[in-house]
């Protein structure tokens, strides 16, 4: 026995549309962002990149040009957006994750394996810093840092950093917008 009315078998009525008796209020787009299995892996290998909700929270981003790229981040709202980046060439050239605009900054650590000694330092945020640079040596950017960023609060990004970097390391966190 097929569905009693032809030619609404793919009709939801959206203004009571609930599951158990719990009412759904995601959006269309929100759902098939959460369930698009396909596209978890944004690999970029262009000069920059804009980063957007729709198109990178929840997934993983390679950054993949050696050359350097230039990230920029949507304005901080408290969406708890997470955007994870992971470094997939080695950078060469400057490399940046930086805030949309200058209310904007960026709270958390870095981690930055050493190449000699088997340590490792750290380095914090500053009350300005708003954008990650590397230079594929002293302050990182080498294949395999990985990047946590998420939108924690108007005006606020959280950020965790864990990477490697070579010779007098140095923090990659810096106040440039």
């Amino acid at each position: 026995m097929g569905y009693p009315y032809k030619g609404l078998e793919n009709f939801v009525n959206a203004e009571n549309f609930s599951i158990g008796g719990t009412a759904v209020t995601a959006t269309a787009a929100e759902i098939n962002r959460a369930a698009d299995i396909s596209a978890r892996i944004v690999n970029c290998t262009a000069a920059t990149l804009a980063v957007t909700a729709a198109s990178h929270d929840g997934k993983t981003v390679t950054l993949n040009r050696a050359g350097g790229i230039a990230v920029t981040l949507p304005a901080a709202s408290g969406s708890g957006a997470r955007f994870r980046f992971v470094i997939g060439t080695t950078f060469t050239g400057a490399a940046t994750i930086k805030v949309a605009n200058s209310s904007d900054v960026m709270t958390g650590n870095a981690i930055a394996l050493q190449d000699g000694g088997d340590t490792m330092v750290g380095f914090e945020t500053a009350a300005s810093t708003d954008t990650i640079s590397w230079d594929g040596s002293t302050t990182g950017g080498i294949k395999g840092t990985e990047v946590m960023l998420e939108d924690i609060a108007t005006n606020l990004w959280f950020v965790r950093v864990i990477g490697s970097a070579t010779g007098v390391e140095a923090t990659p966190f810096a106040a440039t917008v």
